[in-house]
């Protein structure tokens, strides 16, 4: 359906999915074929990875924005960006990629104590780990082998098991007790004869007591590498049962002397989840199963680790929940109701441990506006991509069925729009603003570029809400005319009110937008008088997760005072915290008449995040920072407001000087990957429709998961939809079947 001369693409959203395909479509080898406008709400890209700069210059966002060290999507787009972007080192304070990125390899997990309650710090237990530096930096080149395989990846869960127990066993050694398991790399594979004795050896060792069966383990673990390596040669049958013997043995003998210690039972947990995972990839016959760990995505994941003899002990461990936490993977927002897909579970955590490069996290020197979005909005306008802010899509229309001849597929016939807000003179809305020499994206819309920006500014217009329907004027866009192509990058939860006329035509994608569920969440940022040794935090800075509910994850952002411009007498540290925001009634945001319900429930549930934060610092925070509580509850003079508001005040009223937001809007809430959801999505390949494809962090992108490494992928699959580039080979990690 393409016009002569260039195809017009139009990019709906800007969030990571849309801003890729952009990148991806407007590459200098595409030789200016593909023009490209990218049509957004409200007046920045991010997505539900926006920021802003709000007061002293203090970076507001969303959330917790961490990227992990297995983005290699992300990284090498983002990388390309930077080199494109060609700042001076000399004079910009963020030239590179690695000065707004540094690693971040200190990671946390805390559980409560048995048997108290009280939110004291006696109550919780905190455990740090340092993640060694790893081989490369992501986004390089993959040299060797593909790291992103079921077959590597056992390998490695293999080789950690044999390691846990060595520490298990040297943790318990005494004199005279001196074997060492022969390394996995010396070892010769054994015959299937060999494996089926060597279960009757483990047996034996394991009548000497426990102390001869941990080092006879070890032993066995080291077969164990050897075996997996060699998967799926075994018979099933046999290598299923060696591996339950030996794990039926371990947790029969090991468990209950092993677990007599904190730290050793917490060790001994991840052994039990790790030989569960063992044995769950050979009775479902992953490595012989065409889908791989898409196999098993109808199972949730604590059910399919129980299956496979997983202890309820170490389903409930503190390393479950910390994972269940960050991928806020609990439905409706109910904290009773976990939920994550066991095929994606897996994926997510062992390429999270097993395929990082440089360090497991990375944290941003800045706002994720500030250090994704303004370097891939400079470098997309500087090769002519247009932005046409302040445009809220409303209707994906298409034609009349009657009118498609016999054999033609649907397609989008217009794209309908509600305009927000108007520049002054007509031209293009200008996004950034400086803060110390940064290019930023600010809190609120310069409201000095728009048409009668002083009365929108009193009016106080909440442009990236669906409840402002104030003074919008439509527009209408039609194919040949306007567009050719068009990249829906809208979330999951817009699709109901945008496309309503696919839904009311297409079961697969009702049946995508019922299935594919999203959950609220909230969130709160502090700026500090005291840092964090000075609040009772003796550990390094770290990013922490299996806290109470509702905020059960934290991470120290203290470094982010610099990128900020408080003057004379800066704050000591930041903390963010985030948690699921339990599901209450809102308005359907299409209906206009529900405009003014739904506004008064957006500021109710801002309203309750509040009281959440108050709660919780009142209550629960001394089991992080014991000092941080005086006799009445938290210490409300720590908060350093940037206005000098609060200056002096001693309660709760301080807090309004700080950052809290209630992510409750359809286009801000967190795609869940619930297991039974995961086969209902649709791919950015499809091609049901001639001239649309989709992309987000919600599509079938085969790494189904709430983060911007699916976002990218997705991003980069709807770019070869359309331009059959990149080469799917060259999306790292693709390997949907």
């Amino acid at each position: 359906m393409a016009s002569d001369g260039p195809v017009r693409v139009a990019v709906i959203g800007g969030g990571c999915a849309s801003v890729t395909a952009a990148f991806e479509l407007t590459r200098p080898e595409h030789r200016g074929k593909y023009q490209v406008t990218v049509y957004q709400q409200g007046w920045r890209l991010g997505g539900k990875g926006a920021s802003g700069r709000g007061p002293a210059g203090r970076i507001e966002e969303h959330g917790l924005h961490v990227w992990l060290g297995f983005y290699e999507n992300a990284f090498r787009l983002l990388r390309e960006c930077y080199e494109e972007l060609g700042r001076d080192p000399a004079t910009h304070p963020m030239a590179g990629w690695r000065d707004a990125f540094f690693p971040d390899s200190h990671v946390g997990i805390a559980a409560p104590r048995p048997g108290r309650s009280d939110g004291g710090e006696r109550d919780w237990q905190h455990w740090t780990a340092f993640f060694p530096p790893a081989d490369g930096l992501p986004g390089d080149p993959l040299a060797g082998a593909n790291p992103f395989t079921l077959k590597s990846y056992l390998v490695h869960v293999a080789a950690l098991l044999r390691t846990l127990l060595v520490g298990l066993r040297t943790q318990r050694a005494s004199p005279g007790d001196d074997r060492e398991a022969a390394p996995a790399g010396e070892a010769d594979a054994p015959s299937s004869g060999q494996v089926e004795s060597f279960v009757s050896q483990v047996a034996a060792w394991f009548r000497f007591g426990a102390l001869t069966a941990a080092a006879g383990l070890t032993e066995a673990a080291a077969l164990v590498e050897v075996v997996v390596k060699a998967l799926p040669l075994y018979p099933q049958n046999l290598a299923l049962r060696w591996l339950e013997s030996i794990a039926g043995i371990a947790r029969a003998q090991l468990e209950g002397v092993l677990c007599a210690d904190e730290n050793t039972r917490v060790k001994w947990e991840i052994i039990d989840l790790v030989l569960a995972i063992l044995v769950g990839a050979v009775r479902f016959r992953l490595l012989l199963e065409p889908r791989g760990l898409e196999a098993i995505d109808d199972y949730e994941c604590r059910d399919w680790l129980r299956l496979n003899g997983a202890s309820e002990r170490s389903l409930d461990s503190p390393f479950i929940r910390s994972l269940y936490d960050l991928a806020l993977a609990y439905e409706d927002g109910d904290a009773g109701r976990p939920g994550l897909a066991a095929g994606q579970a897996l994926r997510g955590s062992l390429r999270m441990f097993f395929t990082y490069r440089g360090a497991m996290f990375w944290k941003m020197r800045a706002g994720m506006g500030d250090v994704v979005f303004a370097p891939f909005y400079e470098v997309l306008k500087r090769r002519g991509v247009r932005f046409a802010f302040f445009h809220r899509l409303e209707n994906v229309a298409l034609p009349p069925q009657e009118s498609l001849a016999p054999g033609e597929r649907p397609y989008v016939q217009a794209l309908e729009f509600e305009v927000q807000a108007r520049v002054e003179g007509g031209g293009e809305y200008r996004p950034l603003v400086d803060v110390k020499g940064l290019p930023c994206w600010p809190a609120l819309p310069d409201y000095d570029q728009l048409v009668d920006g002083a009365r929108l500014r009193q009016e106080g217009r909440q442009f990236e809400s669906p409840a402002e329907r104030r003074d919008v004027t439509g527009l209408r866009l039609e194919v040949g005319r306007d567009f050719d192509f068009v990249v829906l990058g809208v979330s999951v939860g817009v699709i109901p009110q945008v496309c309503r006329e696919i839904l009311s035509r297409d079961e697969r994608w009702r049946t995508m937008v019922e299935k594919v569920k999203t959950v609220a969440t909230q969130a709160f940022q502090l700026w500090l008088r005291e840092d964090m040794r000075q609040l009772g935090w003796h550990a390094p800075a770290v990013t922490l997760s299996g806290f109470t509910k509702p905020f059960d994850t934290w991470s120290d952002m203290s470094h982010l005072v610099d990128a900020e411009d408080w003057g004379a007498a800066p704050p000591k540290a930041v903390a963010y915290f985030c948690g699921v925001l339990p599901d209450a009634s809102v308005p359907a945001a299409h209906d206009a008449a529900n405009s003014s319900a739904q506004d008064a429930q957006e500021a109710l549930r801002r309203e309750q995040v509040f009281g959440h934060a108050v709660r919780f610092l009142d209550t629960q925070v001394a089991g992080l920072w014991p000092r941080a509580a005086g006799p009445d509850g938290f210490r409300w003079e720590l908060l350093a407001d940037a206005a000098g508001e609060a200056e002096g005040v001693r309660d709760a009223r301080a807090l309004r000087s700080q950052y809290w937001a209630a992510n409750v809007n359809p286009s801000d809430r967190y795609v869940l990957a619930l297991p039974g959801s995961l086969r209902h999505r649709i791919s950015p390949l499809d091609n049901s429709y001639d001239n649309l494809t989709i992309c987000g962090d919600w599509t079938d992108c085969g790494f189904n998961e709430g983060c911007v490494e699916a976002a990218v992928i997705s991003g980069r699959l709807a770019a070869h939809a359309i331009a059959h580039w990149p080469r799917l080979a060259d999306i790292i990690g693709y390997d949907h079947p």
